[in-house]
């Protein structure tokens, strides 16, 4: 551990959630599903379904967990929620049944609590992207999830929402009041496939469950966004010009794409589609316009070229009353060996290494708390964000597309279920 601060109490035993406090949740969450004219889908759940049984669910925006308390109405659950979510209502979070954890970390006290839940008889919640979609399309799922469906030997529920990206991207929080907006809730696995099914099976179905485009959903829906800043914040997601391949020189006004470089625009339709205001339109879709920069990543990282080096500025989170901000800056290097932080803390040196494989992804964030783009890593006792006060331009979405791939190329596959290339 670095630093002499008191830790999250991870193995404390999750609450039952306090029935008093449901219609708390309902109150908050039915209106937001109402407004946006939200449907649920429940025609493939069997009707005598009850809990517990284990709810994942795709993860695109705040909105997420209302929808989720609508569609498991009016039963209550336990919900995995990461720390900073804890940060000064630790209380509040417990009672009504959270479950701390850290991002992309091997922490078996989460499952052991999760078990807990399950033999108090309550639904087990689990966002298992472990992140806001960057774009609107599914995330890397851990192969470790067919395994931890297995030890939860309960039926596997999966909810997969659409059009909440459209309506609070990433890269733009906010409300851009889309509707109608729609969720399918289907029930997966029965409890005899989950003791039966091999793991390779389950994470095959998990797979397939989880392959969503919320931007071809919108098109296909005709649900357009006539906010005339819908474009903003975009160049965080598509940092590399195609027409010039520049990167991260990259902007977004009003409703338009800009490369400083080459000085090509892209208007970004009501519909959510590009189209270039001279010459060819390379992307179209927003998506394909991503997966192009993973490929360009991938072949930095197989060719050993890739590699980030930074000061960062240094805020860590080891309990929910809030960041501790470490007096001097630290460093960051991100390899071919993976991510190594080293600094001082309360005037002790301090080495933290993240090897490869340990990490199959990442988690970031853009202009967190307007402090900056920073890179989030963690530790079973530790969360550090870390904020690159590089004078170099860079992409902290470069950063979580080069751990995928390095660990893809490592590991001769990536834990990556669904939009594999």
């Amino acid at each position: 551990m670095i630093g002499d601060y008191p830790r999250f109490d991870m193995g404390r035993r999750p609450t039952k959630p306090w029935r008093i406090l449901a219609p708390i949740i309902w109150v908050i969450s039915f209106p937001k599903f109402w407004k946006h004219h939200d449907t649920v889908d429940k025609t493939s759940l069997p009707a005598d379904l009850k809990p517990p049984y284990f709810l994942l669910c795709n993860h695109n925006s705040f909105m997420d967990f209302m929808i989720m308390s609508r569609a498991i109405f009016p039963y209550q659950a336990n919900y995995v929620v990461a720390i900073d979510g804890f940060i000064g209502i630790e209380w509040l979070l417990r009672l009504v049944g959270g479950i701390c954890a850290r991002k992309f970390t091997l922490n078996i006290t989460t499952v052991k609590n999760m078990l807990r839940g399950r033999d108090d008889g309550t639904i087990q919640v689990l966002f298992p992207e472990a992140r806001y979609s960057l774009c609107g399309t599914n995330a890397v799922l851990p192969e470790s999830l067919g395994k931890m469906v297995r030890k939860m030997n309960i039926p596997v529920v999966v909810l997969i929402m659409h059009g909440h990206h459209i309506n609070s991207p990433f890269w733009h929080v906010g409300n851009r009041k889309s509707k109608p907006l729609h969720a399918e809730m289907k029930l997966l696995f029965t409890q005899e496939e989950v003791q039966t099914l091999p793991i390779e099976e389950l994470n095959a179905r998990l797979a397939e469950a989880y392959r969503y485009d919320d931007f071809a959903w919108q098109k296909e829906h005709g649900i357009r966004i006539n906010k005339k800043n819908r474009a903003e914040g975009l160049h965080k997601v598509l940092y590399q010009c195609p027409a010039c391949r520049t990167e991260h020189q990259m902007s977004a006004h009003g409703h338009l794409l800009h490369c400083e470089s080459c000085g090509k625009t892209w208007e970004m339709t009501e519909l959510g589609e590009l189209c270039a205001q001279s010459g060819e339109t390379e992307f179209a879709h927003i998506p394909d316009w991503y997966e192009w920069q993973r490929a360009n990543v991938r072949r930095e990282v197989e060719n050993g070229d890739y590699a980030f080096e930074s000061e960062v500025r240094i805020e860590s989170l080891p309990n929910s009353k809030g960041f501790v901000v470490f007096e001097e800056p630290g460093h960051l290097t991100h390899n071919e060996e993976g991510f190594t932080l080293s600094g001082v803390c309360q005037g002790e040196p301090f080495t933290q290494s993240w090897p490869v494989p340990a990490l199959y992804s990442c988690h970031i964030e853009y202009d967190y708390k307007k402090r900056g783009d920073c890179i989030d890593l963690n530790t079973n006792n530790d969360t550090f964000y870390l904020f690159p006060q590089s004078d170099a331009p860079f992409s902290v979405t470069k950063i979580a597309l080069a751990t995928e791939e390095l660990h893809r190329h490592q590991n001769g596959k990536l834990a990556y279920w669904g939009n594999d290339q």
